[in-house]
């Protein structure tokens, strides 16, 4: 008998598109077991949810135990990450890393685990980049946000109890967004001093999205924190702001800093 954690892992590997002859060498289960669990899994009591409720769905909706952790990754799916139905019911929550931030995929598999500790998180690789993944049935719910089509193409906005969290863990929020479409970077110029030129550096922060909303969002939590932002440079497909002031960018680099 295989447990529940190990079916799952194997179904989240075909719904990403391998084969079975591929997801069975791998992870040593028939190929007869993960066709019948396509067809049918055992519905346990933490299958279906019954063990591990969803604070949002009880008869009085609380918050998630783990707020600050909620708050970042809230930050990490409006950024890059996304929700889907399983065709056997429940939904997939997948935030999408480069490979390039190792030290971010452990943080995105921590922030899961502390916002359903019930549920099993796998890392897909993918083309120069890991899908850290989750099943629940719950992940509608945790992120209402979710809905058909592109996020820059329908409207994006914070229930109030979303926005009581942001508001109390803003630099969890803020974090989450910067470590997935945003970024920091050192620009460097010249200026002449005493007949000598010399070289200066200085850091600014990026964040960009095609989002208005989400982009929003973002704005209004600096605001909020007390970081002075701009406008940058547009392009056709998205919008970027930038932080280029110094105490600003020092307020980010003690509470966000650069990915790793």
């Amino acid at each position: 008998m295989y447990d529940l954690r190990t079916r799952e892992h194997a179904l989240t590997l075909v719904a990403q598109g391998r084969s079975l002859n591929s997801v069975s060498k791998q992870t040593g289960i028939s190929r007869s077991a993960i066709r019948e669990w396509q067809i049918r899994i055992e519905p346990t009591p933490r299958m279906l949810g019954q063990a591990a409720p969803c604070p949002r769905c009880l008869p009085v909706p609380g918050l998630p135990t783990d707020s600050a952790a909620y708050a970042y990754l809230l930050g990490l799916y409006l950024g890059d990450g996304c929700i889907s139905p399983h065709r056997h019911g429940g939904y997939y929550l997948r935030i999408a890393c480069a490979d390039a931030w190792p030290r971010l995929i452990d943080l995105c598999r921590t922030a899961i685990s502390s916002v359903r500790p019930e549920d099993s998180v796998h890392v897909l690789q993918r083309q120069g980049c890991v899908a850290v993944t989750s099943y629940s049935r719950h992940w509608p719910c945790l992120f209402p946000q979710h809905g058909p089509g592109k996020k820059h193409e329908r409207t994006i906005s914070l229930r109030s109890w979303q926005q009581a969290i942001v508001d109390a863990h803003p630099w969890d929020f803020i974090r989450g967004l910067i470590h997935s479409d945003g970024c920091r970077i050192t620009n460097w110029t010249t200026r002449l001093v005493g007949g000598e030129r010399k070289r200066y550096e200085y850091p600014r922060y990026f964040f960009t999205n095609t989002s208005v909303d989400i982009l929003r969002l973002f704005t209004d939590t600096l605001d909020a924190v007390g970081v002075e932002w701009k406008p940058s440079r547009q392009s056709r497909a998205a919008q970027s702001v930038s932080v280029a002031k110094r105490a600003s960018v020092a307020l980010m680099d003690a509470h966000v800093g650069p990915k790793h």
